[in-house]
C-alpha cells in the first residue's frame, strides 16, 4: 500500500535531494552519476559502475521515504509509552462474559467457567519494528506485548478455546479503560495474522503525528509460563473435544501453535530486537524487503509473509544455525540479494529451519521432522517449541519463492538493478494472475458446519477445500492457483462475534500453465480397467464424466469441454465453475469468474470475427499464389506481403468475407450486404532489374505501369480489380485487396535527397518499408505470444473507444503492447486477455515517457552500440525540453530494430499534452478495471464504463447519424448528447445507407450490385478530412476510428495558431460549429458547444 507516498517520492526525490533527483536517475542507459575512481582490483566496466551507483541512489532515497524521520519515531514511542502506562492502571475488576457475548458464544463456550478477577499486566512491552528500527511507512503500527497474568487462567484453560476467549476479556477491559481516556482518540478490534479467535486491539492516540497518518499501537497479549509446554505437544494432544475423526480425538496441531505462539512471542521479539539493535544495513534491509513484500498483495497475507516473519529469518541468517549468511560488513542492499537468493534457493527449507541464537534447547532432527509432518513450512522459533510458519500454506511458499526467483532476475537482468520493477511495481492480485475467481461463501453451510473454530478456523478450512478442487479440476492447466480469504471484517465489534467473518468474498488467482494446455478441449482420466481410479473419477466429476474410445483404440474415462474456436479461453472458468458449485453447493450467481467479461467489446452479433481469420488466410494465400504465377509482365513479383493488421491477428474487426467481393464468378448472393468494404493493404516486390529509372517520378511512373499490367493480368483470371496509378484493388475470395508496389531503389533515392521535405513526408517507400518491417515483427510475435492479438484488440478499442484514434496510430498501439509481452517482470507473461489489457492501461499511465524510451526488442538482438544509438536519439529529441517541457517532439518514443529514432508512428503525434491525456484516462480505467476484478459491479460502474467516455471533457461535441457510419455495428453504446448548447442539427442524408439490399428486384445484375459497392469507403474519415482542411488551426479533432459516433472538439491555444491567422478576429465559436455541421451535412446529427474558446 505504497499509494499515497509512491507519488511523493518524486517530489523528496527533486526536493531533498536535488543531485540525484528521480529525472536524473531515470535517463535511459547512462545515468547521472558521481564521479568515483575504481578501487585497485575493481574490474567492473564503467557502465556497471554507474548503473550501481544509481541503483544505490534510489535506494537511498526510497529508505528516506519509507523510514520515518528520528522526530516522529520518538512521538510514537511517547504515544506508546502512555498507552502501557494507562494500561497498567487498570485496576483489578471482574470480567464476565458479557462484555464479549458474541466472541464467546461462537467460541461454542458457555459462561460459567469463564469469568475471572482481572488483576493488572505483569509486564507491558515495546516490541515490533518500532522496537527494532524497522519502521516502514505507510502502514505505521507500534506492538506492546501485555502478559496476562497467571491467577486470571486455571490449569486446564487451554483446553477448548477457554484461554481465547478470557484473552478476548481480558482485552476487554483494558479496551473499556482506554476508552474512558482523553488520550486516546478511537479504540477498534482487528485480529492477529487474520485469526479469528485471536482479537488484538488497535489503539490511536489522541495526538497525531502529522508525518505518521493514521499510526496507532497494537495490544497483543502474551500467555509467557501460563501452561505447561508438553500438554499443547503438536503431534499428540487434542485440545477441543468436539474435533474428532471416526469418534476418535485427533491432534489439534494448529489451535495448539495458536496458544504456543502467545506463549513465546515476548523470548522471540527479545531476540529480533537484540539482533537488529545498532546494525543499520539490517534495520534498513529489513525496511527494504518490507517494502518488496506489501507490493506483492498476494504474499503480504496470513498465510504467507510479514513483518515479523521477514525480521525472524534475517536474524535466523545472522547465526550460527542459519549458517551466518548475513554479517556486519555486508551493504544493505547485499543483505536484500542474499535475503531473496536463501527464498528462491536454499535447500534448508527442505529440511526446515532452526532459530537457535544461544542453544538453550537442542532441536532434534525428529523434532523438525515432526514439524514438516504437520505443517507445510517449518520455522523453528527460539524456544524449540512454535513453528513461526505455522500458517503458512505450501501454495503461499510457493508463490512466495516464486517471487523472490522473479526478484533476482530483475536485479540482474532490468535496467537500474531492477529497481522499478523490485520496489515501485504493484503486483497485486488482479495484475499477477490470469485470471481471478471470487466466490461468495457468507452463509454457506461449508462454513459453520463444525463451528467457526476447532482445530482450524472454518475459513481456512474452506481455502484448502477450493485449493484442492480446484487443483483436481484444472490438473496440468494451471501454473499456479493461490486461494485468499481476508475474513477479518474492517470494522468488527466483539459483541458480534464472528457473524460478520467471511461476508467478503474469497478469491482465487489462477496463473495458466500454457494456452496449448488451457485450451484443451478433453481431459483424459484413468481407463475402465482401473476400477478404483475410475469410480474416483466418476464420483469426482459426476454427470461429465464420459467412456471415451479415442484415436489410438484407447477407453478411458474422459470429460469434454466443448467449445467455439473464439470461446476456447473459457474452458477454465467452466471447468471451475462446474467443481466449485458440485462439491461446495453453490449457486452460479455465488462465483464471479474474471475471464470473459471484456469479450463484448469485441463481439458482433454474439461472435468474434477473428473466427473468419483461417478464411481470410487461405484468400491471401490465393490471391499471393495468382500473382506470383502471373507470367505477363516484364518482371516476375518475387514477393507478397499482407500489411493489413487483420494479418497479424491485432485488427478489433477483421473483416469478414462480402459476397459480391468472389469475383466474375461470384456465389449466390444474400438479401442484405454491407455496402463498404474495407480494402487490405498487400505489398509486392518485383524480382532484380538494372533497368529501373533513378529519378524518383520516372521510378513512380514505372510502378503505375506495372499495376496496370498486374491489374488487367487478374481480371483475365476471373476477379474483378479497380485499378489506378498508386494501387489495385483487387475482389477475390471474398475480400478487398490493395496492391501496392515496394522498391527498395526508392529508399536510396529518399536517402540521397536527405531534404527537410523528404523528412517530413516519406517517401511511398519508405512507409512501405516500415510498415513491412513492422508487419513481420508484430507476426513473429503473435506466434510466440498467442495472447497478444486479443489483448492489443482490447486496447485498440479502448483507445477508439476513448477517441484517441486522431492521435496514435494502431501500429503505436501494437507496440506498446508488444513491450508488456517482451519486458512483463516483475510479472510473468500474460496468458489472458483481461489481465493483459490491466497491464497495458497501467503501463500506459505510468511509464515515464518524458526521461525513457520504450525500447521494444523483439528478437533480444539490440547491442552496446544500438543501445548507445537509440539513447542518441533519444536524448536528441529531448533537447527541447530545456526551452518548453509542454512542447516535446516525439513525446512517445517508440524504438525498435527497424526505427531506433522513434520516426514511423510518434514522430509527429501524440503531443506530450495528449499523451498526458491519456496517460490519465488509462490510469482511470486501470482503477475502474481493478476494482471491478476484486469487487464485481456496483450501481453504475460496470464492465462498459471501461468503453465509456465522459463527453463533458470536450469543448464542442459532434454526434453522428449512427445509421450513416459504414459500419454501425461496431458501435459499442450510441453517444450521449451532452450537456452543452445546441448550435445545429442535421437531418440524415438519404445518398448513403451502410446495407444494400441484393433480393429480387433489388439489383438488375451482379455488375449492378458490384457497381454501388464502396471500396474502403468511410464517410467519417472523409469528414474529418474535409474539417482539418477547413479549420486548420482551430481546433484538436479526437474521434474513435472503431465504432466511433461522436467527434469531439477541444479549441487550440490561440499561441499556436499561423502568424497569418494573428491579425484576424477569430468568429464566434457558434458560427464556426454551424459551419462544422455544414461541412457534415447529411452525417452530423448535431453539434453542441461545451465551452467557449479561451481569449488571447
Amino acid at each position: 500500500m505504497l499509494g499515497y507516498w509512491v507519488n511523493s517520492w518524486a517530489l523528496a526525490m527533486e526536493i531533498l535531494i536535488p543531485p540525484f533527483s528521480i529525472r536524473s536517475v531515470a535517463k535511459p542507459y547512462t545515468p547521472a552519476t558521481r564521479c568515483r575512481l575504481p578501487a585497485a582490483g575493481d574490474h567492473r566496466d564503467n557502465q556497471t559502475m554507474a548503473a550501481e551507483d544509481s541503483i544505490d541512489h534510489k535506494l537511498f532515497a526510497l529508505l528516506r521515504e519509507a523510514r520515518p524521520s528520528a522526530s516522529a519515531l520518538r512521538a510514537a514511542t511517547e504515544s506508546a509509552d502512555t498507552i502501557a502506562e494507562l494500561i497498567k492502571k487498570v485496576p483489578a475488576q471482574q470480567a464476565t462474559p458479557a462484555a464479549a457475548s458474541g466472541f464467546v458464544r461462537d467460541l461454542g463456550l458457555a459462561s460459567e467457567k469463564l469469568e475471572f478477577t482481572f488483576r493488572p499486566p505483569e509486564v507491558v512491552q515495546l516490541v515490533g519494528s518500532l522496537a527494532a528500527g524497522t519502521v516502514a511507512r505507510p502502514d505505521v503500527a507500534a506492538d506492546l506485548l501485555v502478559r496476562l497474568p497467571k491467577e486470571c487462567f486455571h490449569e486446564k484453560d487451554f483446553l477448548n478455546h477457554r484461554y481465547h476467549a478470557k484473552r478476548c476479556l481480558y482485552l476487554c477491559v483494558i479496551e473499556k479503560k482506554l476508552r474512558s481516556s482523553k488520550k486516546i482518540h478511537k479504540v477498534s478490534w482487528s485480529t492477529l495474522q487474520d485469526e479469528a479467535r485471536k482479537p488484538v486491539l488497535h489503539v490511536y492516540p489522541a495526538t497525531e503525528i502529522a508525518e505518521l497518518p493514521g499510526f496507532c499501537v497494537r495490544i497483543i497479549p502474551t500467555a509467557t509460563s501460563l501452561f505447561t509446554v508438553s500438554k499443547l505437544n503438536l503431534s499428540t494432544r487434542n485440545n477441543v473435544r468436539a474435533y474428532t475423526k471416526d469418534g476418535i480425538n485427533v491432534p489439534t496441531p494448529k489451535y495448539n501453535s495458536s496458544i504456543l505462539e502467545d506463549m513465546f512471542l515476548e523470548e522471540n521479539a527479545e531476540f529480533i530486537s537484540s539482533t537488529f539493535a545498532d546494525w543499520k544495513a539490517l534495520q534498513e534491509a529489513s525496511i527494504l524487503l518490507k517494502v518488496w513484500a506489501r507490493q506483492r498483495t498476494s504474499i503480504y497475507a496470513h498465510d504467507c509473509l510479514n513483518g515479523y516473519l521477514i525480521s525472524a529469518i534475517l536474524a535466523f541468517l545472522t547465526i550460527d544455525s542459519g549458517g551466518s549468511i548475513i554479517n556486519r560488513s555486508m551493504t544493505t542492499r547485499q543483505i536484500f540479494r542474499v535475503f531473496m537468493n536463501f527464498l528462491a534457493n536454499s535447500k534448508g527449507w527442505a529440511k526446515g529451519l532452526v532459530i537457535q541464537p544461544m542453544k538453550k534447547r537442542i532441536v532434534t532432527k525428529e523434532d523438525i521432522a515432526n514439524f514438516l509432518i504437520i505443517f507445510d513450512v517449518a520455522i523453528c522459533d527460539v524456544s524449540g517449541h512454535v513453528n513461526l510458519a505455522f500458517r503458512m500454506t505450501k501454495s503461499a511458499f510457493s508463490e512466495l519463492q516464486d517471487e523472490a526467483s522473479c526478484t533476482l532476475h530483475c536485479l540482474d537482468k532490468c535496467r537500474d538493478g531492477g529497481f522499478d520493477e523490485v520496489f515501485m511495481t504493484k503486483v497485486d492480485v488482479c495484475a499477477k494472475f490470469d485470471s481471478c475467481l471470487r466466490i461468495n461463501l457468507k452463509g454457506n453451510s461449508k462454513v459453520t458446519s463444525l463451528g467457526f473454530c476447532v482445530d482450524d478456523e472454518s475459513w481456512r478450512i474452506l481455502e484448502k477445500d477450493v485449493q484442492s478442487l480446484l487443483q483436481q479440476g484444472l490438473t496440468d492447466r494451471t501454473k499456479m492457483i493461490r486461494v485468499l480469504w481476508r475474513s477479518t471484517p474492517s470494522e468488527w465489534n466483539i459483541m458480534d462475534g464472528f457473524s460478520e467473518f467471511g461476508s467478503s468474498p474469497l478469491l482465487v488467482g489462477i496463473m495458466i500453465s500454457s494456452l496449448e494446455k488451457s485450451f484443451r478441449l478433453v481431459d483424459i482420466g484413468p481407463n475402465p480397467e482401473n476400477r478404483d481410479e475410475a469410480a474416483k473419477f466418476r464420483k469426482f466429476w459426476g454427470v461429465k464424466a464420459e467412456l471415451r474410445r479415442f484415436k489410438d483404440g484407447n477407453i478411458a474415462e474422459s470429460t469434454v469441454w466443448e467449445s467455439e474456436p473464439w470461446e476456447k479461453h473459457t474452458i477454465i472458468k467452466r471447468i471451475a465453475d462446474y467443481v466449485l458449485m458440485k462439491h461446495l453447493s453453490l449457486e452460479n450467481e455465488d462465483l464471479t469468474h474474471v475471464v470473459d467479461q471484456l469479450d463484448f467489446c469485441l463481439l458482433v452479433n454474439g461472435k468474434d470475427p477473428v473466427s473468419s481469420s483461417g478464411v481470410l488466410l487461405e484468400a491471401f494465400d490465393t490471391l499471393a499464389k495468382q500473382l506470383r504465377l502471373l507470367d505477363n509482365i516484364p518482371l516476375k513479383i518475387s514477393t507478397v506481403q499482407p500489411l493489413d493488421s487483420a494479418f497479424r491477428h491485432t485488427s478489433v474487426f477483421p473483416p469478414e468475407p462480402h459476397p459480391l467481393a468472389y469475383g466474375k464468378n461470384s456465389q449466390r448472393l444474400p438479401n442484405l450486404a454491407k455496402t463498404c468494404i474495407p480494402s487490405l493493404e498487400v505489398m509486392i516486390q518485383l524480382e532484380g532489374s538494372g533497368n529501373w529509372p533513378l529519378d524518383p517520378v520516372a521510378m513512380e511512373k514505372t510502378k503505375s505501369a506495372f499495376l496496370l499490367k498486374i491489374g488487367e493480368s487478374l481480371e483475365d483470371r476471373g476477379m474483378y480489380v479497380s485499378p489506378s496509378e498508386d494501387e489495385v484493388n483487387v475482389l477475390a475470395s471474398g475480400y478487398s485487396f490493395l496492391i501496392k508496389i515496394f522498391h527498395e531503389r526508392g529508399l536510396l533515392l529518399e536517402k540521397r535527397a536527405g531534404d527537410a521535405s523528404t523528412q517530413i513526408a516519406p517517401s511511398e517507400d519508405k512507409v512501405l518499408f516500415l510498415r513491412s518491417q513492422h508487419s513481420s515483427m508484430v507476426n513473429g510475435l503473435h506466434g510466440r505470444y498467442q495472447m497478444y492479438g486479443p489483448v492489443v484488440r482490447l486496447a485498440k478499442r479502448w483507445i477508439s473507444a476513448h477517441m484517441f484514434s486522431s492521435f496514435i496510430s494502431e501500429e503505436a498501439v501494437e507496440l506498446v503492447v508488444a513491450y508488456l509481452f517482451l519486458k512483463p517482470f516483475p510479472f510473468q507473461v500474460p496468458s489472458s486477455r483481461v489481465v493483459g489489457f490491466l497491464r497495458f492501461l497501467r503501463l500506459l499511465s505510468s511509464f515515464d515517457w518524458t526521461f525513457s524510451p520504450m525500447v521494444i526488442d523483439i528478437n533480444n538482438d539490440f547491442n552496446l552500440k544500438d543501445d548507445k544509438e537509440i539513447n542518441e536519439n533519444f536524448m536528441l529529441s529531448r533537447k527541447s525540453y530545456e526551452q518548453n517541457p509542454h512542447d516535446i517532439e516525439r513525446a512517445m518514443f517508440l524504438a525498435t530494430s527497424y526505427d531506433k529514432a522513434s520516426e514511423a508512428w510518434t514522430k509527429h503525434s501524440p503531443s506530450k499534452s495528449v499523451l498526458k491525456r491519456m496517460a490519465t484516462y488509462a490510469k482511470s480505467s486501470a482503477e475502474l478495471l481493478t476494482n471491478l476484478i476484486l469487487n464485481g459491479q456496483s450501481g453504475q460502474y460496470t464492465w462498459e464504463c471501461l468503453f465509456r467516455t465522459p463527453m463533458s471533457n470536450y469543448d464542442a461535441v459532434v454526434l453522428l447519424h449512427q445509421e450513416k457510419l459504414c459500419h454501425p455495428h461496431h458501435v459499442l453504446f450510441p453517444a450521449e448528447t451532452p450537456n452543452g448548447k445546441l448550435v445545429i442539427w442535421g437531418k440524415p442524408s438519404k445518398d448513403f445507407h451502410p446495407y444494400m439490399p441484393l433480393g429480387k428486384g433489388a439489383v438488375k445484375s451482379l455488375h449492378d450490385a458490384r457497381d454501388k459497392l464502396l471500396v474502403n469507403f468511410d464517410p467519417t474519415t472523409y469528414f474529418l478530412r474535409d474539417l482539418k482542411c477547413t479549420f486548420p488551426n482551430t481546433f484538436k479533432l479526437w474521434y474513435g476510428s472503431v465504432g466511433g459516433d461522436a467527434v469531439g472538439l477541444t479549441w487550440e491555444n490561440p499561441k499556436k495558431r499561423g502568424r497569418e491567422d494573428a491579425d484576424e478576429t477569430m468568429p464566434e465559436p457558434t458560427s464556426i460549429l454551424k459551419e462544422v455541421g455544414d461541412v457534415g451535412k447529411g452525417l452530423v446529427r448535431g453539434v453542441y458547444l461545451l465551452k467557449a474558446p479561451k481569449l488571447r
